[in-house]
């Protein structure tokens, strides 16, 4: 067998195929994940859409990292609420409900397409024919819905079936009323030639072509985003935040964006412990890792919540100091979102998140896309709905991670799962770092969140030996099996010894290493 040339690790195993395939046929690492990125719009459209937005991280070839912020943007100008279309609806988790808002007047100003020609433009080496050509040929011929994309259906009913533009699009064939289950074949015709179509008019035909003048005659009813909104619309490049920990340089999203800060936090808070010396999934370790997790979500409101959040202040040794001597005292979050991470053969790392939101259930007519619903999520919204600044790029929790060790290994990471991503991650960091775990045992090991009181404790533990924990935190709450409550953190890494990738199985994820 030859050299690899790249590993990948993505959420469902045709966007990993197709970053597969766009490295074997002798594309880069960004070619890999934009045809990766597309190919998620077509066979993960709950959490993907050309009508969402995201983030890169991107390090071409041992060079300095870089940050494509292609995420959603407030509108220039705040209407009325008696003006908007705004309706509450429940995502039914099953066990429980969660109340999410969909309508014209959720959806904020959309940056994927953008974001995917200017990376084209700065990283890729194919043409956008080539990258696009999978996510077409799935739209067009259909693909089998897996138990988990099926799963995602049933959660976000309500919204895909809130509109006769967008319940025809995913209806099922079996019972007109529902969405498309398990095993049945889901084809987007309109979606597979507008990505054909944009894949030779460019991003222009989005922001300031036919599909702007259609969402824009669109938004007059209910919606709030204008023409001008649309054609102003750009990417933000900027600088990783960037630290080391035990050892190790970590480079993650940086603000105005909140979920690295928070991870950045949470790891110097720990910097200072011995945390393999606590043991692997042990009760000091686990009370430990919970408090820092609690003393997090502090530290977030304490600075100012995430429209406020400042590295300087948030990372500033004072302000540690005050929640690092709690945790130092103590040793003895559901929005639709998907990751994928690839590396090449050259080192290039791309550590790509994006979300739709829930989709607001308005489909831009002839298109299939389904557009977000950014601002109707009381997640990105904590000072209430109809009160962002106008004009400004949304925060998010997404959080791509790229990690460099001093002898030249490198790992690519990122998750999906709203305000517990940040919480996902930062475990499988540890995991890597400072318990040295593979690749894939650093994903699948179980993991614990704690919010709002309660300690949430997945299913994997030996439960019998966390008698101490439960203890200390009676309000808890211990999941039988795995969970995608609890994240998925598809992870990548390139080492001396080759390349291992591990897609989490929380969230459908695979992991692929390709030949030459």
């Amino acid at each position: 067998m030859g050299k690899a040339r790249g590993v990948v690790a993505a959420g469902h195993t045709l966007t990993a195929e197709a970053a597969a395939e766009v490295l074997d046929a002798g594309g880069n690492a960004y070619d890999a994940v934009l045809a990766a990125l597309m190919v998620a719009c077509v066979v993960e459209p709950v959490l993907c859409s050309p009508g969402g937005g995201g983030f890169l991280l991107a390090r071409p070839d041992s060079k300095t990292p870089r940050v494509y912020d292609f995420f959603v943007h407030t509108p220039a100008t705040r209407q009325p609420e008696s003006n908007l279309d705004f309706r509450p609806i429940l995502a039914d988790f099953g066990a429980v409900t969660q109340e999410f808002h969909i309508g014209h007047g959720t959806v904020a100003v959309p940056g994927l397409v953008r974001g995917l020609f200017d990376i084209h433009r700065d990283l890729c080496t194919l043409p956008m024919g080539d990258i696009v050509a999978q996510a077409v040929n799935h739209a067009r011929n259909g693909v089998q819905v897996t138990p988990f994309q099926a799963y995602l259906f049933r959660v976000v009913s309500a919204t895909f079936t809130a509109t006769q533009a967008c319940h025809r699009i995913f209806r099922s064939a079996n019972d007109a009323a529902a969405l498309v289950g398990e095993g049945e074949i889901l084809r987007q015709p309109e979606l597979a030639d507008i990505l054909e179509t944009l894949a030779i008019e460019g991003d222009g035909l989005f922001y300031r072509g036919e599909i702007a003048a259609a969402i824009a005659n669109d938004m007059q009813s209910g919606g709030q985003i204008t023409r001008d909104d649309l054609a102003a619309y750009a990417v933000e490049r900027r600088a990783p935040l960037t630290l080391d920990y035990h050892g190790v340089r970590i480079h993650t999203n940086s603000p105005p964006s909140s979920g690295g800060l928070l991870i950045a936090f949470g790891l110097k808070l720990l910097e200072s412990i011995d945390v393999r010396e606590l043991g692997f999934a042990t009760c000091k370790y686990l009370d430990t890792l919970a408090h820092v997790i609690g003393a997090t979500a502090e530290a977030r409101v304490a600075a100012g919540g995430d429209t406020g959040l400042d590295s300087g202040q948030m990372l500033d040794d004072a302000f540690l100091a005050r929640y690092r001597d709690e945790i130092a005292g103590r040793v003895a979050s559901r929005r639709g979102t998907t990751h994928m991470s690839v590396i090449d053969a050259d080192g290039n790392l791309a550590s790509l998140t994006v979300s739709n939101g829930e989709g607001s259930g308005y489909v831009v007519p002839g298109t299939g896309i389904v557009m977000n619903n950014m601002l109707g999520e009381e997640d990105l919204n904590p000072g209430g709905f109809q009160r962002w600044p106008e004009g400004h790029r949304m925060t998010s929790m997404m959080a791509p991670t790229l990690l460099e060790w001093p002898d030249g290994d490198t790992v690519a990471l990122g998750s999906g799962g709203s305000n517990r991503l940040r919480t996902a991650i930062l475990q499988v960091l540890l995991n890597l770092i400072d318990f040295k775990l593979p690749v894939e045992e650093a994903v699948q090991s179980p993991r614990v969140h704690y919010e709002n009181g309660l300690l949430s404790v997945e299913g994997g533990f030996d439960v019998e030996s966390l008698g101490a924990l439960l203890e200390e935190f009676p309000d808890h709450h211990v999941w039988d099996t795995p969970n995608m409550f609890f994240g998925g953190v598809h992870t990548v890494s390139a080492t001396k010894k080759g390349m291992q990738g591990a897609g989490d199985p929380r969230r459908g994820g695979i992991g692929l290493v390709c030949g030459d």
